[in-house]
């Protein structure tokens, strides 16, 4: 009888089954994390920075359907040529009301939120100066490059917050500096028929 004669009649040598189906197993088995493999190009990719939306109404107006706002095309520097005050904004935006510009008379000095809400680095636009601001071109050319807001500081009345379109940045401002602009804006969602408290309060000022 031959060897190989030998062999089939004694089967297959002890633990060679056992052996096949360790290496079954291995080749089966799933890495720690192996569906992950490949996914390096996917974590390096660049979250793009969440851009408003806005519309040019045709009217002197600018529309962010993201915030439902609506903001005023130009600022107070393309009707004065010059910086103002805190208080010398808040009659600007009360000339607005008085003369219901583009059919409203609810405009008011915006939030630090609405401000940041139309910035963003991704957009360009320029100042009075030729410098970049990072709004979107929808606005007008050669305006101020930072607004008012209606935020006073806590305790310090004389102090109110301001927001840069250069920086992006924020900053406690005295309100007899005149070296700033506003950029008016409303809500533009149905009106109340009541009026805010913050604007009751803050349509006359004493210097």
């Amino acid at each position: 009888m031959s060897d190989e004669e030998l062999k089939e009649e004694q089967g297959p040598e002890e633990g060679g089954e056992d052996v096949l189906d360790q290496e079954n197993e291995e080749l089966n088995t799933e890495w720690l994390g192996e569906e992950e493999w490949g996914d390096e190009e996917d974590e390096e990719e660049v979250i793009e920075e969440d851009v408003p939306t806005f519309v040019d109404n045709g009217d002197g107006t600018i529309s962010d359907t993201r915030n439902n706002l609506m903001w005023a095309k130009s600022d107070s520097y393309a009707e004065f040529k010059y910086g103002i005050n805190w208080f010398e904004a808040q009659d600007y935006c009360e000339s607005l009301n008085e003369k219901e510009f583009a059919g409203f008379d609810d405009w008011r000095l915006c939030s630090t939120e609405e401000a940041k809400s139309m910035f963003s680095f991704t957009m360009s636009n320029t100042d009075k100066d030729g410098a970049e601001i990072h709004v979107d071109e929808l606005f007008e050319e050669g305006g101020g490059h930072n607004t008012w807001t209606y935020m006073e500081k806590p305790d310090y009345h004389q102090y109110a917050e301001k927001f840069s379109y250069i920086t992006g940045n924020e900053m406690w401002e005295h309100k007899d500096n005149e070296y700033s602009h506003v950029r008016l804006v409303r809500d533009a969602g149905d009106r109340e028929d009541y009026e805010p408290e913050w604007r009751k309060d803050t349509k006359k000022f004493e210097r």
